[in-house]
């Protein structure tokens, strides 16, 4: 049964790390959370190891400068691991061939420039029209702020019709970017799954993201068998992900899903909780409002 607690503190001192989702957590796109941002603060004083675990479909160097531009500081965290890492080494590795036609938005061409330099034996990657492709990256919405995945239904069923896979750099389905709910890269994903075209993921609830945070944690404090807590808001990709890998879970109610735990999103409604975690047939260890 999932413990409903009331801060990251009343359990911290079981875990010797943990992997905390960025979006809806930490910040909500436009401000950083500073409950959240001390929580993980004090758990780093008391020798705490924190992997910032993120589907943002940019590499790493790219999420740290986006969330110090909003205020995230650099000292409530150790690592950052994203879906963009994840699916970087698969697409150099040919996991969709060595033409790629890209959609997404400007600001995710990182994606492609910002490239691991410890990639192995990495393929040469052409940026190449959709008819020309072997396969497609898709890291987001062209427009997030306009746009549906209804606009891309064309594009879609051109490539269902050409046989090419879908690379998806990050299986979000939506976030919220202040009030406002925007459509992710895994919708896309998920709409061309609909039509029966095959897509693939590197980032939450798949392995290879907390394969990739394990050795770099393993490899920064070579610890080889932490205890490790994975904190985020999505029930199916922060937490399932966590439950799959073996390791406790926080699920924090206030994000994505917060209208279905009652009016009060600080005051989770546990009967509502408990009934709508029975239908998701999933269980977390723990549930909090609210990181803090």
């Amino acid at each position: 049964m999932t413990n409903l607690i009331a801060s990251l503190a009343t359990v911290s001192g079981r875990y010797d790390a943990v992997f905390c989702d960025l979006w809806g957590c930490l910040h909500n796109g436009k401000t950083p959370f500073p409950a959240a941002v001390s929580a993980l603060r004090a758990f780093r004083a008391k020798g705490g190891y924190v992997v910032l675990l993120t589907n943002s479909p940019r590499p790493r160097a790219s999420v740290a400068a986006q969330i110090a531009t909003i205020g995230v500081p650099d000292d409530a965290w150790d690592d950052i691991v994203s879906s963009g890492d994840a699916s970087q080494y698969a697409m150099l590795s040919g996991a969709v061939g060595d033409r790629i036609h890209h959609i997404g938005a400007d600001k995710d061409d990182t994606f492609f420039t910002d490239l691991p330099a410890d990639a192995h034996d990495p393929m040469q990657i052409a940026r190449v029209p959709l008819k020309e492709a072997t396969g497609v990256v898709v890291t987001g919405l062209r427009d997030d702020l306009t746009e549906t995945p209804d606009d891309y239904r064309a594009t879609l069923l051109m490539m269902k019709a050409n046989g090419l896979p879908m690379l998806c750099a990050n299986p979000d389905l939506i976030v919220d970017l202040g009030e406002r709910r925007l459509y992710c890269a895994g919708a896309l994903a998920q709409a061309y799954e609909a039509m029966g075209g095959t897509t693939l993921y590197y980032g939450k609830p798949h392995p290879p993201i907390y394969d990739l945070a394990r050795r770099r944690m393993a490899a920064s404090t070579g610890r080889e068998d932490p205890a490790i807590l994975a904190i985020g808001d999505g029930i199916n990709t922060d937490i399932q992900g966590g439950i799959g890998e073996g390791i406790d879970t926080l699920f924090v109610t206030g994000g994505i899903a917060a209208a279905a735990f009652g009016p009060d999103p600080v005051r989770p409604d546990p009967a509502l909780l408990a009934a709508w975690l029975e239908e998701q047939q999933l269980s977390p260890t723990h549930a909090i409002a609210f990181l803090g």
